[in-house]
């Protein structure tokens, strides 16, 4: 069967709302033309909406490997793994004690791949906030709330940050005043 039905078919269990069906049908596409970029790609996508990232970025691979010069197919790849990087991140936050330490270079790393990773940046906010890095953190914050100006959670993280450091300098500005005697 040519692959351009399996596609067709992938489509049709899409607009049914149907990732799971979606995502076999584009296997069975995958399977009768392996070489075809845009298969993959398509799976990718499906994977990736269904939360299968391990697949969805093999196949994002696969796209690439078949046409580097898709940037379409570079992007996608860089988001997947992105995502799978937070994912990891969020787990090490999720721990107890907090792995803060050991998130922040992952969370440093989704921001690179994609600058425009508000969780990232609001997670990188609250690990710093956790850790007293209050400058740093306020940084992060702000620039999650540059990246979705309505989240609540960020401007209240952005304001205590703000808060927080203009009491540290109030402290730091005092002096222990003496006695006349």
């Amino acid at each position: 069967m040519d692959g351009g039905i399996y596609i067709q078919k992938a489509y049709e269990s899409i607009l049914s709302g149907d990732f799971e069906q979606a995502i076999d049908w584009f296997d069975r596409a995958i399977e009768a033309d392996p070489d075809n970029a845009d298969y993959h790609y398509k799976c990718s996508i499906s994977c990736s909406r269904s939360g299968k990232w391990p697949k969805a970025l093999l196949h994002a691979e696969k796209a690439v490997g078949l046409e580097p010069g898709r940037e379409e197919y570079r992007f996608h790849k860089r988001t997947i793994e992105a995502k799978i990087l937070l994912i990891e991140a969020e787990n090490l936050l999720a721990e107890e004690p907090p792995q803060t330490e050991g998130a922040l270079p992952l969370l440093r790393q989704v921001t690179e791949l994609d600058p425009l990773s508000f969780e990232a940046f609001y997670l990188m906010g609250l690990a710093c906030a956790g850790m007293n890095r209050l400058e740093e953190g306020t940084v992060y914050a702000r620039e999650a709330l540059r990246l979705d100006p309505g989240h609540s959670a960020a401007r209240t993280l952005y304001a205590d940050l703000r808060r927080k450091q203009r009491f540290m300098r109030g402290r730091a500005g005092r002096h222990k005043r003496r006695k006349n005697r």
